[in-house]
C-alpha cells in the first residue's frame, strides 16, 4: 500500500506491514470522514476487510445522510483505532491507528455483494453457516445495500508502545 504523507514524527510510524494488516482484519470499526457543500460529516461503522484487494466493505441503509454524501462526494478519509489505554505514571496513551484515503462505491454486482456478505459474517458470527443461510440468497442480495472503500494511501502511527 501507498503510504499516503510521510509522519512528521517519523519515530511513531508503523513500519510493520503485519500490524498494519492485523489491525485492518481484526479490528471491528472504523471512522470515515466525508464532505458535502463544504459541511463535513463523520460517522463510524463495523466494517470486514478483503486483504487481497485492500477493500473495505460495509452495509449500508437504503437512504440517510451517509449515503447522500457518498453519493456527491465519493472521496473518504478513514482511521482505525485500536485503543491500549492511558499509560499510568507515564503521562502517555498507548495506541496505534491507521488513516487511510479511499474511494468509495455502492455495490450492483450480486457477486461481490455475496463477497462482502461472507466476509462480514465470518468476521463477526461464532456459527456462520445459519446467518449465511438466512441473508445470502438471491432476494437478500438484489436488497442489501453493501459498499465498498477502495483504499489509494494508507500510513499507520503508535504511541506509547516500546519498539
Amino acid at each position: 500500500m501507498k503510504e499516503y504523507h510521510p509522519l512528521r514524527r517519523s519515530e511513531k510510524a508503523i513500519k510493520d506491514e503485519k500490524i498494519i494488516a492485523n489491525m485492518l482484519n481484526e479490528e471491528h470499526f472504523l471512522t470515515i470522514a466525508l464532505c458535502n457543500d463544504n459541511n463535513p460529516y463523520l460517522v463510524t461503522l463495523n466494517y470486514a476487510y478483503d486483504t487481497e484487494n485492500e477493500i473495505f466493505y460495509i452495509h449500508c441503509a437504503n437512504s440517510g445522510k451517509k449515503n447522500e454524501y457518498l453519493i456527491n462526494n465519493s472521496n473518504v478519509w478513514g482511521q482505525i483505532m485500536e485503543d491500549g489505554g492511558y499509560l499510568k505514571g507515564e503521562c502517555d496513551y498507548k495506541y496505534r491507528t491507521i488513516h487511510f484515503k479511499g474511494n468509495f462505491q455502492f455495490i450492483e454486482d450480486l457477486t461481490e455483494k455475496r463477497r462482502a456478505l461472507e466476509l462480514m459474517i465470518d468476521k463477526f458470527e461464532e456459527d456462520p453457516e445459519p446467518v449465511r443461510v438466512k441473508f445470502i440468497n438471491e432476494k437478500a442480495l438484489k436488497n442489501v445495500n453493501i459498499g465498498r472503500i477502495q483504499i489509494e494511501t494508507i500510513t499507520g502511527k503508535q504511541g506509547g508502545i516500546k519498539n
